[in-house]
């Protein structure tokens, strides 16, 4: 038997420690390079570097504790029966829950309440609370949970959190000081600890008195993303109809439920013509490359190579994050930028009217065939031999259409410009699918800074002259062309996470959604990108030429847009693409966005 190395010693102490703490002997515990995640009793807790750093063992230990303490504190059915529908409030009620859990492992257990605040001080880092400048920026769940924390541990605020908690805290303190007073009263009891934390949230106004818990009617998800954006709109029922919930968000991951899932599929969008028709087949059930359009192996045609795709990832948001921080930062998402709905879902109403226009029946009347005019009945009756009594549809030259849209996942496009594009996206994906047009939404960028695993494998091999692309490429599915609106939304918040967003390789990206274009059955296939720059990955530009990543990017565009079916149109945040795309607008500020998609969405189809 090999001899184990430190790292797996740790990790067998670890698990041991984890086992302990939940009273649970099958808990097993792994290391991930990714976000720390629980599902049941499988824990990932941050990898620490080989030679074990202190302040990294700290971190993963502190993860591994919270994990373990959840599992021994935490009734998660009870936890869905009260919580709130609202994604603000839901995040902070989440929020609260954990800081419980997490004080009554930490009350006599110095060594777990050491190792908590260490994972407490990882979190914060990335926490949007450290970047507020104004009060509208703050995260209310992660406000709420440093006051309650503050109160039920005695743990001062992290420092790099003091600046964004000051915007808030005097409003807390004066609305809910005292419901964050009595949660330490309740902390052994889950209910009766919920009870005051539902009181907390009433008291903020952030839900009203009466709350349906969403387990008891899972149609509170859907009100609440529909509350900022109907405004002016009539077309409520599309959506309220056959809510979903969290349990078939879980099961949506990749798409492959299309036969297996068929009869509840059914069931569930009974009410919702649109929805059923967006949702009856997964990614499986897309057709392949069409016959008579084939698609080469277009890297062949490239002056371009890629060293290795083994680390090379095509994940979706659930597979990066688990589903409570899903939540909070879709909260986020949603309470940043409030105002901004608003505006951007009345072009999006201006493109529906537009579209649905387009796609109005109109009849021939006074037919010698086709369907009885019910308006001749009488006609018939009186004068059953008139032959003019029928009437015929005519055909509408609004084409079966799928449109991408392919958000450029960049650290360059941290704070206002990604929320910006999740936002926008967000609200065309709901827009286009009313009018029966399907959305797919994507994102790209690499699993690390520097060339990740690429690099060290090539450095392994000796450093070869010009050896392509060097990095690890992330590309993400938000949201699948088959999958209704409602599933997604969540999703899109994953790119508020800190951490995330790092270098861009842009060719083969746009490739990527290219060929899944392809692949759709749909008569037009539209692709819109969405970027602030050039491509930048350090670590294939230091060993290849300064324009390699960028040549190849002009190669595909030329390509897709002398050879390819698919039509390609291209937003550049302060960045001026019409220098690579035909189709293409430059925008100098992020909050131009939501209407610039508008308008090259709504000229792209009036044109057609």
């Amino acid at each position: 038997m090999a001899e184990q190395t430190p790292l797996d010693r740790f990790k067998a102490v670890l698990t041991g420690t984890a086992r302990a703490i939940a009273r649970e002997p099958e808990v097993e515990l792994a290391f991930t390079a990714d976000a720390p995640v629980q599902a049941g009793r499988h824990l990932k807790v941050p990898m620490p570097g080989r030679n074990l750093p202190p302040e990294q063992v700290a971190e993963a230990r502190g993860f591994a504790d919270s994990f373990a303490l959840k599992l021994r504190h935490h009734d998660a059915a009870l936890h869905a029966r009260a919580a709130p529908g609202d994604a603000v409030a839901r995040a902070a009620f989440d929020a609260v829950e954990q800081v419980r859990i997490e004080a009554l492992g930490g009350r006599n257990m110095a060594g777990v309440k050491a190792n908590l605040a260490d994972a407490h001080a990882m979190r914060m880092r990335s926490d949007p609370i450290t970047r507020a400048r104004s009060r509208e920026e703050v995260p209310l769940s992660s406000a709420i949970a440093l006051l309650a924390r503050e109160r039920l541990t005695g743990e001062p605020v992290p420092e790099a959190a003091k600046g964004g908690l000051s915007l808030v805290r005097d409003w807390i303190e004066e609305k809910a000081g005292a419901d964050l007073d009595a949660l330490g009263l309740a902390l052994d009891d889950q209910a009766a600890f919920q009870k005051l934390a539902t009181r907390l949230l009433e008291d903020l106004e952030l839900i009203d008195g009466e709350m349906v818990p969403d387990s008891a009617d899972e149609g509170g998800d859907e009100q609440e993303g529909e509350d900022p954006e109907e405004g002016d709109e009539s077309e409520g029922e599309d959506e309220s109809g056959g809510s979903d919930g969290q349990s078939d968000a879980r099961g949506e991951p990749d798409g492959s439920q299309s036969e297996d899932g068929e009869a509840g599929e059914a069931q569930e969008d009974m009410a919702s013509e649109t929805d059923a028709e967006l949702g009856e087949e997964g990614e499986e059930g897309m057709l392949p490359v069409r016959p008579n359009r084939p698609v080469p192996d277009l890297n062949t045609q490239f002056d371009y190579k890629v060293w290795t795709e083994q680390f090379d990832e095509v994940v979706t948001a659930l597979e990066l994050c688990d589903e409570d921080e899903l939540d909070r930062l879709r909260a986020y998402l949603d309470h940043q930028l409030v105002h901004l709905q608003g505006a951007v879902t009345k072009l999006a109403n201006r493109l529906q009217r537009r579209l649905m226009a387009q796609q109005n029946r109109s009849w021939d009347f006074d037919q010698e065939e086709g369907m009885l005019d019910a308006a001749r009945l009488a006609r018939v009756v009186v004068s059953p031999g008139h032959s003019l009594s029928y009437k015929v549809e005519r055909e509408t030259d609004f084409r079966d259409t799928v449109v991408t849209l392919l958000i450029d996942n960049s650290g360059s496009m941290r704070g206002r410009p990604i929320s910006i594009a999740a936002i926008s996206a967000d609200i065309m994906a709901r827009t286009l699918e009313r009018c029966g047009v399907k959305t797919e939404i994507l994102g790209f960028t690499t699993r690390a800074w520097k060339g990740g695993q690429s690099r060290e494998n090539w450095l392994a091999a000796g450093r070869p002259p010009m050896p392509g692309r060097l990095n690890d490429l992330r590309h993400i599915i938000y949201k699948q062309a088959d999958e209704p609106w409602r599933r997604a939304k969540r999703s899109l918040g994953l790119m508020m996470r800190e951490g995330l967003l790092k270098e861009n390789i842009d060719g083969e990206a746009l490739l990527w959604a290219h060929n899944r274009l392809i692949g759709r059955p749909e008569e037009r296939r539209i692709l819109m990108v969405i970027s602030d720059g050039a491509p930048v990955d350090d670590s294939t530009l230091s060993v290849n030429s300064g324009s390699y990543l960028e040549r190849h990017l002009r190669q595909v565009i030329h390509w897709i847009e002398n050879r390819s079916p698919v039509e390609l149109v291209a937003i550049g945040i302060g960045h001026d693409v019409t220098r690579y795309y035909q189709k293409a607008v430059t925008i100098m500020d992020a909050e131009q966005l939501g209407g610039t998609m508008v308008e090259q969405l709504a000229a792209l189809f009036d044109n057609d």
